[in-house]
């Protein structure tokens, strides 16, 4: 067994066992064999920073509570932010050596269909129409011209739009794509699914269980996103008690430090500035909760040297398997 299998001390385990409540064993075959391409197990992700405000107070209040950052996303989208204000984002994630992840085009929750406000949900939030597809390559488009790299994507059709640009290089082959939590697949074969069109990182349900995190990773490798605490809106599920075997078993994964009782923010504007503001500084504030959870735990790479983070800047995220793009 590699030591990246090691099982980590469960929460509470020495008083329970004292109690005669012992914790069953884990499965050393439970472990996902898998790690990003330097070596990391696990990076950090702080969503929602909706604009260059946001993401000053993201970047000021992590280095304040030493909360290592790999990825900064944001919600509202390319449209809602002007060439300046990408621009003003871009260079500051670069200076700081973290990676900048932008929301493309419109979605289902923002269009003329009635669909999603259905009690069935219609479409989703899915881009409705060959308009809304377009939007989004606009948006792809003209991120990556003011030096974006990484684009959030909720729509499978559009995925596999952007993947094949990439692959004929109207999008610079270093541009990831990040699958997002609002369509988030919720199986083995629809992870890998998503991975076949091009997605680079999958945001999966926060409900799914430890077993369901297995299952994926016995079809795939591509890193999986997976909100530690996640919206009201996604759930409200906080998950932070689980980190350990979060990371022991969804290896390689980004743990995102969302915020449950918070108001929703998307599309931001200065109407909710302070809101916006707080509740960034709250999301960094949640993951040091967490990372410190994570080290009580000794599993956070300094006493076993296991389970590792990936080094600050790293963003890429190694060899995936895609499905054959037809030729013409």
């Amino acid at each position: 067994m590699s030591d990246s299998a090691a099982i980590p001390r469960r929460p509470g385990e020495a008083a329970l066992v004292s109690l005669g409540h012992a914790i069953p064993d884990g499965d050393p075959a439970d472990s996902s064999p898998h790690s990003f391409p330097d070596g990391g197990r696990w990076r950090t992700e702080v969503p929602s920073v909706e604009g260059p405000e946001a993401l000053h107070t993201v970047l000021k209040e992590a280095a304040r509570l030493d909360v290592p950052v790999h990825r900064i996303s944001q919600g509202s989208g390319v449209w809602m932010l002007t060439d300046a204000e990408i621009t003003e984002m871009v260079d500051a994630t670069a200076q700081a050596g973290v990676e900048l992840c932008l929301f493309t085009g419109p979605r289902g929750t923002w269009d003329i269909g009635a669909g999603t406000r259905t009690a069935s949900g219609g479409g989703g939030l899915r881009a409705r129409g060959q308009s809304a597809v377009a939007g989004c390559v606009e948006d792809a488009l003209r991120a990556v011209s003011l030096g974006v790299r990484c684009l959030l994507v909720a729509d499978e059709g559009v995925l596999w739009v952007l993947h094949r640009l990439r692959e004929r290089g109207d999008l610079p082959a270093d541009t990831t794509f990040k699958v997002s939590a609002l369509i988030g697949p919720v199986n083995p074969a629809a992870v890998a699914v998503h991975e076949g069109l091009g997605g680079d990182s999958v945001n999966i349900p926060s409900d799914l269980t430890l077993d369901h995190l297995t299952e994926i990773r016995r079809v795939s490798r591509v890193p999986l996103d997976f909100y530690l605490e996640a919206p009201d809106d996604l759930g409200g599920y906080v998950r932070m008690h689980e980190i350990a075997e979060l990371i022991r078993r969804g290896a390689p994964i980004y743990l995102k430090f969302g915020l449950s009782k918070a108001p929703g923010i998307y599309p931001y504007g200065g109407h909710l500035r302070d809101l916006t503001l707080e509740t960034a500084r709250e999301r960094v504030r949640r993951g040091r909760l967490a990372l410190d959870l994570l080290a009580r735990l000794g599993a956070d790479s300094g006493d076993t040297g296991k389970d590792t983070m990936s080094p600050l800047g790293a963003r890429l995220p190694g060899a995936l398997n895609r499905f054959p793009i037809p030729a013409g």
